[in-house]
């Protein structure tokens, strides 16, 4: 069989205890024998969108051409509806729920060429329930696009600019005090903050992180070793975002931090002033790829 796509890239929130994930595979290779599924990851926080969102958008750069399926989905089994939105000119596409999965991930790679609703059920499973779409619904779509199925005959045609956007956290400068987020924080506590490099240059080689009150001083490094024992620093991550970081110590454990918290960035030591409502967002939206 010649193949389109020979690479389905697969992230979730199913975890890997039951029989979800190995079930998504099994699918795709009764349909399409000779496709690799690469497992992104299945430890997204149940449910949580905007977690599965981040990871998609750090991932999408380094992912092989080839079909994405997401899956993390509250709202299955509503009138939500399953997409598929092509990138790159048909390099890769993309199929997740409409509920902002997807969004920051095709904003990465450039934005969208074409989006479809996949409403024709001649290319999905027969489902004994609607609470599956991983299984039912995505699995069997990805597995014929890598056969060669056309966009076209998955479903409708829909305007990207109407599908649901996802919401980030942006940073907000106050005086000399830069108010972030704790965008994720990885396996060995190193908290990725929605911070630009350029956003704290102006700070000097020390910079105060303000925690609920709690204050640190962290050290610019570039590197984990160039800490010492319990000393707390920043260093521009993997991604190209500021991360509060330890030496082979968790620095979220350190400071308390977990996703969605706010942190204070300061070069003078100033108490932090702070937002009444907490935060400062924007939307992320599923554009049109420019040309």
């Amino acid at each position: 069989m010649d193949l389109r796509y020979d690479t389905v890239s697969f992230l979730s929130d199913y975890g890997t205890v039951d029989e979800f994930v190995g079930v998504v595979h099994s699918v795709i290779r009764s349909i399409s024998p000779a496709v690799r599924v690469i497992d992104v990851t299945h430890q997204v926080p149940a449910h949580d969108v905007r977690a599965g969102a981040l990871t998609l958008a750090r991932s999408a750069q380094y992912l092989a051409p080839g079909v994405v399926v997401a899956v993390v989905d509250p709202g299955v089994g509503t009138d939500r509806r399953a997409i598929a939105v092509d990138v790159g000119d048909g390099a890769s596409v993309l199929l997740g729920p409409d509920n902002g999965l997807l969004a920051p991930a095709v904003a990465m790679v450039g934005g969208a060429s074409r989006a479809f609703e996949l409403t024709n059920s001649a290319f999905h499973l027969a489902a004994p329930g609607p609470t599956f779409d991983g299984r039912d619904v995505f699995a069997p779509v990805a597995a014929h696009l890598c056969a060669g199925v056309p966009l076209e005959e998955l479903g409708t045609e829909i305007d990207p600019a109407g599908l649901r956007p996802s919401i980030v956290p942006v940073t907000q400068l106050d005086g000399e005090v830069l108010s972030a987020e704790v965008l994720w924080v990885d396996v060995y506590g190193n908290a990725q903050l929605n911070v630009d490099p350029d956003e704290i240059a102006s700070m000097g080689d020390t910079v105060v992180v303000e925690v609920e009150g709690r204050t640190r001083h962290a050290t610019r490094v570039q590197s984990f070793a160039e800490l010492g024992t319990g000393e707390v620093g920043l260093v521009i991550d993997s991604y190209g975002l500021v991360a509060i970081v330890m030496d082979q110590a968790s620095a979220a454990e350190e400071l308390g931090l977990a996703e969605g918290d706010g942190v204070h960035l300061s070069g003078s030591g100033d108490e932090p002033r702070r937002d009444p409502d907490g935060g400062f967002y924007q939307a992320v939206t599923l554009r049109a790829r420019q040309s």
